[in-house]
């Protein structure tokens, strides 16, 4: 009787056993570990940069820092008389200097109030470097000069109408204080023709699409 009642038992626990593996097989996203979620990625725009080299001029945004001192933080603009001003010192003249030489005269004028200050100087926004764009063009007036823009970077952005005559483009410059004019044939820079013609821009360019 006893052997009967353990053979009972132990095909009851088979049985159980059974039952609980095919519901675990008709059902693995129960048992799953969740995968985690991917993190979104994010895109930073990133301005351009400024060479090391650039001189500051009216119009341009700066963005002042003191290290330790958030209350001599500041963004702003360049008066036209090329200064800025700022808390305990006033105008500080920047148009015509790099950031580097700015922030080490702003750090010079500041010692008279904060102990060793540590000052960095970034442009945020080259107003003052400017081309103009006229003529037969989508995009015409003031544009932003970026590091190293050639002709056909400018026109690129410009754009052209369908009256636009590309191969007589030229840009007009100041150079020892007389206008010069200098041609640029647009179809055939875009061809490989004639590379010279795509010259890096300066400040105060005028580039006429007739």
């Amino acid at each position: 009787m006893k052997r009967v009642l353990k053979l009972a038992c132990l095909l009851l626990l088979g049985f159980v056993t059974i039952s609980m593996w095919a519901q675990d097989e008709a059902h693995p996203e129960d048992t799953a570990k969740p995968e985690k979620a991917a993190a979104p990625e994010t895109h930073v725009p990133v301005p351009p940069s400024v060479p090391v080299d650039y001189v500051i001029g009216a119009d341009d945004t700066l963005r002042i820092a003191v290290w330790n001192e958030p209350n001599l933080n500041a963004t702003l603009p360049v008066r036209p008389d090329g200064k800025i001003s700022l808390p305990l010192l006033d105008d500080v003249q920047a148009a015509g200097l790099t950031p580097m030489q700015l922030g080490a005269s702003i750090k010079e004028k500041l010692k008279k109030y904060v102990a060793d200050p540590r000052v960095t100087v970034v442009v945020t926004a080259m107003n003052s470097q400017r081309i103009f764009v006229t003529g037969e063009v989508t995009h015409s007036g003031a544009m932003a000069l970026l590091p190293s823009m050639t002709m056909l970077q400018a026109l690129s952005t410009a754009g052209f109408t369908q009256f636009a005559n590309v191969k007589n483009i030229y840009l007009l410059r100041i150079q020892s204080g007389e206008q010069v004019k200098i041609p640029f044939n647009y179809k055939e820079v875009v061809k490989g023709k004639h590379p010279e013609q795509n010259i890096i821009l300066k400040p105060g360019d005028t580039i006429v699409v007739p």
